[in-house]
């Protein structure tokens, strides 16, 4: 069936965020694939990608996301399948999720090399597909025309199909444009579209730092979609919080030990706190948790101690969660607003 393979330069470009954002702004009915799975989700025994799960939802497609995936780990895929047999089950999938669909998107991994020891890189999809590929590239605007002139020069692309590329995060639009995209145009790059950086995009929501950190939810279940923008390590003691500017931001994630109840009162009484983590798997007083609850702020049990759960919490990426219509309604106005959508749907 007609596919879309995307992929990207580099890990964080945003063709997640841009594969929704095409799929609700082109006005066909997709399916999605994800074959190497390469952000995991472990739940109720059962493994599967985020992204898979995410686009599985906002697509409305029957399938679990699980199956959406040949698999997630490398040596594991490299014991059960050759590169004929690989492609054999990619296309059971695709008719599977193509049932009723005009077509499908397939999403790579994180960069235009990943999968490429299990033939799932982006490049080897499109030769044995006959699809083409959509790049995705992202970053700093130097870093861009680099990673775009690299994939131009010196990947091999013998019989693969690359469409063209859709840059995103761009921070300086029309410098951008009047510097770098005539350079890249002279590549012979088709450019679908330039997407302007959006702050908003880069924040995290509590549901998505208490699913990284597998803590448990004490109090405020209601708040896990809340958005983080400021995180507060509260190591200090409360009188030095309070004196600090930090404590009273909106929208902050305060990480600190379960047995400092002097913090954890202050972050609530500052207001604007998103949510609290709170280390070492110490549970905190009754009433510490009541208070919580009554205001509805999450408290997040972990058991890491708090410099250890301040680091994970820091290379936690900035997702799009399923209920957050906000950010999924941003990223296809922004499609739609800043990208070729006939051109595009010219190729599926």
């Amino acid at each position: 069936m007609k596919s879309l393979i995307v992929s990207s330069t580099r890990k964080g470009a945003g063709k997640t965020s841009i594969s929704i954002g095409l799929a609700r702004a082109l006005g066909k009915k997709l399916g999605y694939v994800k074959p190497l799975g390469d952000r995991f989700l472990y739940r109720k025994k059962r493994l599967w990608d985020y992204d898979a799960a995410l686009l599985a939802n906002v697509l409305e497609l029957n399938e679990e996301p699980e199956t959406i995936s040949i698999g997630f780990d490398h040596s594991k895929l490299r014991y059960m399948y050759d590169r004929t047999s690989i492609f054999g089950e990619l296309d059971r999938i695709l008719q599977t999720v193509g049932k009723d669909r005009d077509a499908a998107l397939i999403e790579c991994g994180r960069d235009l090399s990943y999968g490429a020891s299990v033939c799932l890189d982006p490049l080897t999809i499109s030769q044995e597909t006959g699809q083409p590929v959509l790049i995705v590239a992202g970053g700093e605007e130097d870093s861009i025309a680099d990673d775009l002139a690299f994939v131009k020069r010196f990947v091999g692309v013998d019989e693969a199909t690359v469409a063209g590329v859709i840059i995103n995060k761009v921070v300086h639009v029309d410098e951008f444009e009047s510097v770098h995209l005539p350079e890249i145009e002279k590549l012979g790059i088709k450019v679908f579209g330039v997407i302007p950086h959006q702050e908003v995009l880069t924040t995290r929501s509590v549901g998505t730092v208490a699913d990284k950190l597998f803590a448990r939810v004490l109090a405020g279940e209601d708040g896990m979609q809340r958005t983080i923008k400021t995180v507060v390590v509260g190591a200090m003691s409360a009188n030095a919080a309070l004196s600090d500017s930090l404590i009273t931001q909106p929208e902050k994630l305060v990480i600190t030990s379960g047995d400092r109840s002097d913090m954890i009162l202050a972050a609530l009484d500052a207001g604007g706190t998103a949510a609290i983590v709170l280390t070492n798997n110490i549970v905190p007083p009754a009433n510490v948790v009541s208070k919580a609850a009554q205001m509805g702020v999450p408290l997040l049990l972990v058991p890491g101690d708090t410099f250890a759960v301040a680091m994970q919490v820091d290379r936690i990426e900035s997702l799009i969660t399923p209920g957050d219509q906000e950010k999924i309604e941003l990223v296809t106005s922004l499609v739609r607003d800043h990208v070729d959508l006939e051109a595009v749907a010219a190729l599926i």
